[in-house]
């Protein structure tokens, strides 16, 4: 329930205007403002991700492919390219880790390394990743020390299609700290399946919970969400590879909520249920979207969609 409160103040907290400026990208190619009078015509790209507060994210291109996204807190992410696939993404920034709607304190860093299949479909994900945290002053001190390393990590992840559809069906997490002078060994998993209505993605669940003695227990966190109302427009999500999508989603335990990226369309409404309680919670949020010329969505959930020609 705590979750589903912060869900509510996260989307309650985001605007839906954004001033006019910064409307060149770094090329000084016009972008499409928040008019949805406007628009370009021709291939584009997905630029910006923002709010009337906040960068969320800015995608950065070398020809079609996306090499780099910068967030908020100056986090970055480097993405790497064997041919026309991403085999490597390496982060460095914040992230908000425990779900709460606040990019945490501590600082992180992470390599995915990416595997595909003979079809060409990413297939496995396997990354690294260090958390780094500011030690409390010790007096007479009073500012908190240099980053130090907290603690690291190792996750595998493995993306299952639906066969007849070839759908993004699951993805299959197994997590573990490692310990020096100690066997590695995971003690978490976590399960995310995909239900479709046509081609957008009508639920996604997580079930996760603890490994113990390489024996997965009881799942102690469960969630649903539902996406309904989808209109019949294009969403921007369609402009980013299917693998970054899949990145983004595990970038944290909690980014489940955003599973409709995989979808063609935008939902309207979001409906959050956390299924533990013996009676389970639920959160609905609606929104109206705006769009240009060219039926792209521009305006959602508070966050604004700004494109630039390719």
């Amino acid at each position: 329930m705590k979750r589903i409160f912060y869900f509510i103040l996260l989307v309650a907290g985001l605007s839906s205007i954004h001033s006019c400026k910064d409307m060149l990208d770094d090329d000084g190619d016009p972008l499409i403002d928040l008019n949805e009078t406007s628009g370009l015509t021709g291939p584009r790209a997905l630029y910006r991700e923002i709010t009337d507060k906040d960068t969320l994210a800015e995608y950065h291109y070398s020809g079609l492919l996306l090499t780099k996204v910068l967030m908020d807190s100056a986090s970055v992410a480097d993405i790497a390219y064997s041919g026309d696939k991403i085999s490597q993404i390496t982060f460095n920034g914040f992230l908000d880790l425990d779900g709460n709607g606040k990019l945490d304190k501590d600082s992180v860093n992470y390599t995915q390394l990416f595997t595909y299949g003979p079809n060409g479909k990413l297939v496995t994900i396997s990354e690294n990743r260090s958390i780094f945290r500011r030690p409390a002053p010790v007096p007479p001190a009073t500012d908190p020390g240099p980053q130090t390393l907290l603690r690291q990590e190792k996750a595998s992840y493995e993306i299952k299609y639906n066969a007849s559809t070839a759908k993004l069906d699951s993805i299959k997490m197994k997590r573990g700290v490692e310990v020096p002078g100690t066997a590695f060994a995971n003690n978490e998993y976590a399960l995310i399946g995909f239900t479709y209505l046509g081609d957008n993605v009508s639920k996604a669940q997580k079930f996760s919970g603890p490994i113990t003695a390489g024996v997965p227990g009881t799942a102690n966190l469960k969630y649903s969400y539902e996406y309904t109302s989808y209109d019949n427009e294009i969403s921007p999500f369609t402009l980013l590879p299917a693998a970054y999508k899949i990145s983004r989603l595990i970038s944290t335990k909690f980014n489940e909520k955003e599973s409709h990226i995989f979808s063609p369309n935008s939902p309207k409404r979001v409906l959050v249920t956390d299924l533990i309680p013996p009676l389970p919670t639920s959160v609905l949020r609606s929104t109206n979207y705006n769009y240009d010329l060219q039926t792209y969505m521009t305006r959602g959930f508070g966050i604004n969609y700004i494109y630039k020609p390719l």
